[in-house]
């Protein structure tokens, strides 16, 4: 998130300074709150400081709103703790961090079915941006190698995917210069059809962006079928157009609830795959991982080898230094949980994402557009055509009065009249929990039906796509 800096003397007088709240025992004078203080003060009252603030920020047990992982183990807590100072990068001095990190990707290289034949690769990331970033920039370069084999300009890149993809990769396509394209939803298909890929795919295309659990409501969208229409689309034009699977949340979750579904290096034209160990991966932020079918498919030059850290050590990442505990406590949850493990973890969260979608069906104005069957986020609106004097927008207020987080937001262009709420259920969220939401929905419901003269909010319109995080 980008901040202004602010002029800290224009400030009203109160806003310039952090009163000691321990002032009689410890601290005799305000500090400044924009400014770095002239003087030092002891651990505990800087500790105090600070840990008073962030008492003002929501509890993130009972944040419904994001994927990533707020709840681990003491013992997972306690590695990560030991080993935070260790920085990812330094493996000539850190060599175990970074044989852990190589028994990660040879893993997630197994579990995504990485062809026998040939040459996997991947590597650790801050998280599924940056491993989306790299994924992208790989499928540029090699286009790129591609065309200037037959002669042709390499000045018009273009890539394919749905409206409903993560920001990261409008951010790919503006850093790194290449045409988004990017196809609208259609009312009841809330996610990119196969047909509807092809047709805005040519020559100057990179590649196709297929997504294992989109953001706005969960879904898989049909990466085999986009697979097998690029096979006929590539066969027809000679040209050869890829497939990229982001899988920042499914790619921990289908591998044990839905084995048998072919979105992965089965397919031949899926070359890459980013996912995020620090949602599904059940690791604290954060981590992510890219893994590629092929060590051919990873272009040479955007590799570099530096030596100045002890060794000759190869490295493709936008970021350098990072502690490595993340990727230590991602070998760790393969370790303690097994296949078994994972698959109990996520079959649970995904019993009380359906039973939540039973609930809200049955005892409220709501409609479901996704319940929770592929990776376990529902997304629920109000009844289309159902009169009310409250919105989604309404509930989310209501339910954040009682500490819950639960987004409401607009879906992007063709389907911006479309208004929902969703819940992400993770590890940590229990079916108690469940339970005590659906009583405080309840509550919110029954506000409204006492506040007849009520207004419905309406959602802000600032004509940008709106991306839900």
């Amino acid at each position: 998130m980008l901040h202004k800096v602010k002029k800290h003397d224009e400030l009203p007088e109160q806003e310039q300074t952090l009163d000691p709240t321990y002032g009689s025992r410890e601290m005799d004078s305000p500090i400044p709150r924009y400014k770095m203080p002239a003087n030092e003060i002891s651990p505990r009252q800087a500790y105090n400081i600070v840990h008073d603030e962030v008492m003002l920020d929501g509890n993130s047990r009972l944040n419904l709103a994001t994927f990533v992982t707020t709840w681990m183990e003491p013992e997972a807590r306690q590695l990560m703790t030991e080993t935070f100072d260790k920085n990812m990068i330094d493996k000539d001095e850190y060599p175990q961090t970074a044989e852990i990190e190589m028994r990660c990707v040879n893993m997630l290289a197994d579990l995504y079915h990485s062809p026998q034949t040939g040459e996997a690769c991947g590597c650790s990331t801050t998280g599924s941006s940056e491993a989306c970033m790299l994924g992208g920039m790989a499928l540029k370069w090699k286009w790129r190698e591609r065309m200037q084999a037959k002669g042709k300009p390499t000045d018009k890149p273009n890539m394919v995917m749905g409206i409903n993809v993560q920001v990261c990769w409008e951010k790919f396509c503006r850093y790194w210069d290449v045409e988004p394209r990017l196809v609208p939803m259609k009312p009841g298909k809330w996610f990119l059809e196969p047909d509807e890929a092809i047709a805005h795919c040519d020559e100057n295309t990179i590649g196709v962006v297929g997504i294992l659990g989109t953001t706005f409501t969960g879904q898989y969208e049909p990466i085999k079928e986009m697979n097998d229409a690029l096979e006929a689309y590539n066969a027809r034009t000679g040209h050869d157009v890829p497939l990229h699977v982001d899988a920042a949340s499914g790619g921990f979750i289908a591998p044990f609830l839905q084995p048998d579904l072919e979105w992965d290096f089965r397919l031949k034209w899926v070359k890459s795959i980013n996912v995020s160990g620090h949602k599904y991966g059940l690791v604290y932020p954060g981590v992510g991982w890219i893994i590629w079918r092929d060590w051919e498919e990873l272009p040479e030059d955007l590799i570099f080898k530096v030596n100045y850290l002890g060794g000759d050590m190869p490295t493709f990442a936008i970021n350098f230094s990072r502690p490595g505990n993340q990727i230590l406590a991602q070998y760790y949850n393969f370790l303690r949980l097994g296949r078994k493990g994972y698959y109990k973890i996520q079959k649970n969260c995904q019993d009380i994402a359906l039973y939540l979608a039973d609930q809200l069906e049955a005892n409220g104005p709501f409609e479901c557009l996704s319940r929770g069957n592929d990776i376990p986020v529902l997304a629920f609106r109000i009844k289309p055509g159902k009169e009310s004097n409250f919105s989604v927008f309404d509930i989310s207020e209501m339910l954040r009065h009682r500490g819950w987080l639960v987004p409401a937001y607009t879906f992007p262009e063709d389907c911006e009249d479309v208004a929902v709420l969703r819940i992400v259920v993770k590890e940590g969220f229990s079916r108690d929990m469940a339970d005590l939401l659906m009583q405080d929905m309840q509550r919110a419901l029954d506000h409204f039906a006492n506040q007849p003269g009520h207004q419905a909010t309406q959602p802000e319109t600032t004509g940008k796509v709106n991306k839900p995080c």
